[in-house]
């Protein structure tokens, strides 16, 4: 193809509709994929999410049990300061030192109940977390199961079409690389701003492609005669003729041929 400086209108326009052509292509096939993306990455997110929560329920099981073996080894102490000072009672030669050491007997028994106490009270706060950890696995599962399926459904779709949209797009680059800029940064302007992302239409029954607004006779002459880019005034379109816009599509189609 010749260059940009090079380039008559009539070719700028065949240029821009085989942009169109191709670009359109590409957003066909990405709208295949649809939400799949979308929805890989959201599941992975919430798997990860799944992942961690299961990471510090069962760090906290691992602390309160911890704290369990604390309180028992408490009651142990306990217990043999019990047996210390009850046989320390047997010697005491007057009650002072009687009713201390029982004191101390009575301080430890406290400690004792406090320690069991709090022991059933970790055993009921591991029950609820045991119950959270098996709800949170049976949704992991799901999710994980739910993940697979979709991974699977986006690689086959990937596998399909990857080839092709990477062909594409090389094409798209080349066939803008033709182009003189202005006229490229208005094609992206107006593809992101109509429906579709049809920047170049032909006309069709007198009116542009896609529009209901009818093209006055002399301007449908004027677009025919292929002298200048013409836009359509209601969309702001770049406006080609029926028989450019077959011979166009009719080359394009052997491109996509080639390249699925």
């Amino acid at each position: 193809m010749a260059k940009k400086a090079e380039l008559s209108v009539e070719e700028r326009l065949r240029a821009l509709y085989d942009l169109q052509l191709i670009d359109s292509r590409v957003d066909e096939i990405r709208n295949i994929r649809g939400e799949l993306p979308l929805e890989v990455r959201d599941l992975e997110d919430e798997v990860e999410g799944l992942n961690t929560r299961l990471e510090k329920l069962n760090s906290t099981l691992e602390l309160i049990d911890n704290d369990i073996k604390s309180k028992k080894n408490l009651m142990e102490e306990a217990r043999s300061l019990i047996k210390k000072y009850a046989e320390q009672q047997k010697n005491v030669r007057n009650n002072r030192e009687f009713n201390s050491i029982t004191k101390e007997i009575e301080f430890q028994e406290l400690e004792i109940q406090l320690a069991e106490k709090h022991i059933k009270e970790y055993k009921v706060q591991i029950e609820q977390k045991k119950e959270v950890i098996s709800e949170t696995k049976d949704r992991l599962k799901d999710r994980q199961t739910h993940l697979k399926h979709k991974k699977g459904e986006l690689n086959a779709i990937l596998a399909e079409t990857e080839k092709e949209e990477n062909a594409l797009i090389a094409k798209s680059n080349e066939y803008q690389e033709q182009i003189d800029e202005r006229l490229v940064s208005a094609y992206h302007r107006i593809r992101q701003n109509v429906k579709n992302g049809l920047a170049v239409v032909a006309i069709e029954r007198g009116a542009s492609g896609g529009s209901f607004f009818t093209i006055p006779p002399q301007v449908q002459v004027e677009i025919a005669s292929r002298k200048k880019v013409i836009t359509d005034e209601h969309s702001g379109r770049i406006l080609v003729d029926a028989q450019l816009a077959e011979e166009q599509k009719a080359k394009m189609e052997k491109l996509f041929a080639k390249l699925s």
